[in-house]
């Protein structure tokens, strides 16, 4: 639960305060598109096949906050520093430096309480090695089209 607040607060002033490279439309659609995105998974994977679970089994009004306030402001963050116009092997380079802060903050999320707040049923960290870099390309994929259609 420290991890939680400490990463609720930390995320979100960072978001508050870094220089915009996103456009208030960028951020809503993302921000939206996060939390759908993150709710739809944990719907099948939380709920329906007990992968895993934020604080307790089951759907509580926290996993709403974690919805809403823990993984928007990241994707928020990467998208942000993206670099869209520099060549692949930098944008490999930033998009890896992510995943592994990514994947290092699940290894600490599983600490037991009071500083974690995450639990495997049957997920195991190996999946999410596998699924953070598809799911950040789903974002990307968002987020261009986002652009595409601003510019149209």
């Amino acid at each position: 639960m420290i991890l939680f607040i400490v990463s609720l607060i930390v995320f979100n002033s960072i978001v508050i305060v870094m220089k915009k490279q996103l456009t208030k439309n960028q951020i809503f659609h993302v921000w939206k598109f996060s939390m759908i995105l993150e709710m739809v998974f944990d719907l099948f994977i939380d709920e329906k096949l007990n992968g895993y679970s934020y604080f307790d089994k089951g759907i509580d009004g926290i996993n709403i906050i974690v919805y809403a306030l823990l993984i928007p402001p990241v994707n928020i963050m990467i998208l942000n520093g993206y670099l869209f116009y520099s060549r692949i092997p930098k944008k490999l380079i930033y998009l890896l430096g992510w995943l592994i802060f990514v994947i290092g903050y699940e290894y600490l999320a599983l600490l037991p309480e009071p500083w974690g707040f995450f639990h495997y049923g049957w997920w195991k960290i190996y999946y999410s090695m596998i699924l953070d870099p598809i799911l950040l390309m789903i974002l990307l994929g968002y987020f261009k089209w986002v652009t595409y259609i601003e510019k149209r």
